[in-house]
């Protein structure tokens, strides 16, 4: 999977293989974070990506990817349908170009469809063969750990292994500038798909009605301006010995260059004051904050902020089963439909929800219907292009 030169002591990767994992629904988006970064796709599957880049792709892609949840580089991909098969296959990886003789390895993975189902006996085993690989290298019986944390992860379908380390650490949907949420708070890989999915465009109004924290309206401006989803956070391949310090400099420098003015005007309404004061604290924390316009108001009596505007509604309002009672919430898609039927007819609007009778409630059916994952809950994405 990997190809090395040698100057000296000087190890340079010329490629590798990365695996970008994310949301079931968004492959198709996090394919086109890894293209528009010049790198070469290879292959796609329920929730990862897997593609060839340099060493430098450790840093870019981390701070770039707008819609994947981690990064990783694959060690080996191989087939497993025994235990010692797994041993010695994991064994054989070049583990000690990565993991010093102090450095940390915990081992972590999933096993779906496959011969080897039980995730403690894959940990050990793996956990085993990667002691055995170093003890080769380094010798010794024991390893203390206490250096720098490379995560091992295994994925397991159809028999078929994976071997990883997670460049990531805290998961990519996780910005830096959401200390604060409501109580089913949406993930910010999620929300930044929607906003994708509604094209926004320059002059058209962005608008988040049940914005909550603010994380619609958030990646919105972060996007309409190009700006780089990690640029403001810290990544695990940060502390990687072989991933040189230029590269994040460099990615950093990157992302700052691409930065552009904001062309499309965004708004974000909540009914509870307080919400609207967590948006505004994370809209500040991402460096969004003038780009947003944030206040106190209703859906149920919805109107454009800007009178006569053309405007896209990209809203995630309550579940039922998670913030509020089934009956509620089926109330409230009641007003939705009829407040934005009434006041902003023309509209565009894209909601994400896990009631499947949302549109009965609604008032009307969707034009397109596409299934997305927040998190664990399988919902769908309706989305209203034509004038009712």
């Amino acid at each position: 999977m990997i190809e090395f030169r040698h100057f000296g002591c000087l190890k340079w990767v010329i490629k590798m293989v990365f695996v970008a994992s994310c949301l079931f629904g968004l492959e198709k988006l996090v394919a086109e974070d890894i293209d528009a970064l010049g790198y070469k796709r290879l292959e796609t599957m329920d929730g990862r990506v897997c593609f060839e880049a340099p060493l430098e792709a450790v840093a870019r892609c981390n701070i770039f990817f707008r819609y994947a949840e981690r990064l990783f580089i694959k060690l080996g991909d191989f087939e497993a349908m025994s235990f010692d098969s797994l041993f010695e296959q994991v064994k054989a990886l070049p583990f000690e170009d990565y993991i010093g003789e102090k450095d940390q390895f915990p081992v972590k993975g999933h096993s779906i469809r496959s011969k080897l189902f039980s995730i403690p006996d894959c940990q050990r085993i793996i956990k085993k063969a990667i002691v055995e690989r170093l003890k080769q290298k380094y010798g010794g019986e024991h390893f203390e750990e206490s250096g720098v944390k490379y995560q091992v992860e295994f994925f397991i379908f159809n028999d078929r292994v994976s071997i990883m380390i997670d460049t990531s650490g805290v998961g990519l949907h996780k910005r830096g500038y959401r200390l604060q949420a409501n109580d089913a708070p949406l993930r910010e890989t999620l929300a930044a798909a929607m906003v994708r999915l509604s094209r926004p465009r320059p002059c058209v109004l962005t608008v988040d009605p049940l914005c909550g924290s603010g994380t619609i309206a958030i990646e919105a401006a972060l996007m309409v301006t190009d700006t780089a989803p990690g640029l403001k956070r810290s990544f695990a391949g940060e502390s990687f010995s072989w991933v040189p310090e230029r590269f994040w400099a460099e990615a950093r420098a990157e992302a700052l260059a691409k930065i552009k003015p904001c062309e499309t005007p965004i708004y974000g309404f909540d009914i509870d004051p307080a919400c609207i004061e967590i948006a505004r604290a994370n809209a500040e924390r991402a460096g969004v904050a003038d780009l947003i316009h944030f206040d106190v108001g209703d859906v149920r009596q919805f109107k454009s902020p800007v009178p006569d505007a053309r405007g896209t509604i990209v809203t995630n309002p309550p579940y039922g089963e998670r913030m509020g009672e089934k009956a509620e919430t089926e109330a409230l898609f009641k007003a939705m439909g009829k407040s934005f039927c009434e006041n902003v007819p023309k509209w565009q609007i894209y909601v994400l929800n896990c009631n499947e009778e949302f549109e009965c409630f609604f008032g009307r059916r969707a034009d397109k219907v596409r299934k997305l994952y927040n998190g664990m809950i399988k919902c769908s994405f309706f989305q209203f292009f034509k004038n009712k």
